[in-house]
């Protein structure tokens, strides 16, 4: 695994902006309390896992879903996890963390309506990048739950950013063939910050882990991580693979297209097996998210052009 300097990273991209940037309109998102004393206290090696149980149990909806992820098909155990110790036991305490970040992440998106995107299209899709995030993390020989932390936390500021300003977004989204090819060149070209950015700026005062908070601001980089030294063999570019992917906003014009590029170059990527992966494993993980638009259905006419083209 690459050798990055997280930290370093974060306070050389991150600070560049500040929250109080971004228009006074827009109402940020908190996490829930339990989430916040679980980062702060996770982070202290004195602290075990039975004194993170008793701050998990403060909040049923995370203890609910917690148990439902660990007893999932998706972990196949024999033996279920009947407390929120034991759950975090068979986790261990990093992917315990992460699971409660990315949960608690959920639970303060989903009190917010957004009046542009579908809310349950929209965790559909970010549950899809996350999945493939993890599968490509896997080819990298990466780390996977970061890269599925990340994949699905890339976009958690969208639904809050198209509600409290409807109009810029909505003009995107509508005649989104003569906008420009991203999503974030858009949001710079209008406001000198993109959500990307704003997102990790926020995921830093939650004090989230500086490795997720790096793979956020980064998602939008594109397959020019690629050939990068360092966050080449990273989640980073792990997630920035699955930010590629289609969503209800097509935040990248040609997305499918350079994926399939990348195919071209890189033997071990290939992209029809992935999206089968992604559909296969979406209904294993226990994260409550129904999969009412297959990826392979988003990606069918590329496939389709692809399969095509090898005959």
């Amino acid at each position: 695994m690459a050798d990055i300097n997280w930290t370093q990273l974060r306070e050389q991209t991150v600070g560049r902006l500040e929250l109080k940037a971004l228009p006074p309109t827009i109402k940020l998102p908190a996490l829930p309390h339990a989430v916040t004393e679980f980062i702060e206290k996770s982070q202290d090696p004195e602290v075990g896992l039975k004194d993170l149980s008793t701050i998990i149990e403060t909040d049923t909806g995370i203890t609910t879903e917690l148990l439902r992820y660990v007893n999932s098909t998706y972990f196949g155990l024999r033996s279920k996890a009947r407390n929120v110790l034991q759950a975090l036991t068979m986790l261990g305490q990093r992917q315990s963390r992460m699971f409660v970040i990315t949960t608690g992440m959920q639970a303060a998106i989903q009190a917010r309506q957004s009046k542009l995107l579908n809310q349950s299209c929209f965790w559909n899709s970010s549950l899809q990048r996350a999945i493939f995030a993890r599968e490509v993390a896997g080819l990298l020989d990466a780390d996977p739950d970061l890269a599925f932390s990340a994949g699905l936390m890339q976009d958690f500021l969208l639904p809050v950013l198209t509600n409290d300003l409807f109009e810029f977004y909505s003009e995107f989204a509508g005649d989104r063939a003569k906008m420009p090819t991203t999503l974030t060149s858009y949001e710079q070209t209008k406001h000198g910050w993109d959500h990307a950015i704003a997102a990790a700026s926020l995921a830093s005062v939650w004090k989230l882990p500086d490795d997720l908070t790096c793979c956020i601001l980064l998602h939008h980089s594109g397959l020019k991580l690629h050939n990068h030294p360092l966050l080449g063999k990273t989640a980073a570019f792990a997630v920035a693979t699955s930010a590629l992917l289609p969503d209800q906003l097509r935040q990248t014009y040609d997305g499918l297209e350079q994926l399939v590029q990348l195919e071209k170059v890189w033997p071990e990527f290939h992209l029809e097996q992935l999206v089968e992966t992604v559909d296969q494993k979406h209904s294993e993980i226990g994260l409550g998210v129904q999969n009412d638009f297959p990826l392979s259905r988003r990606c069918r006419t590329v496939l389709e052009e692809m399969a095509a083209a090898s005959t």
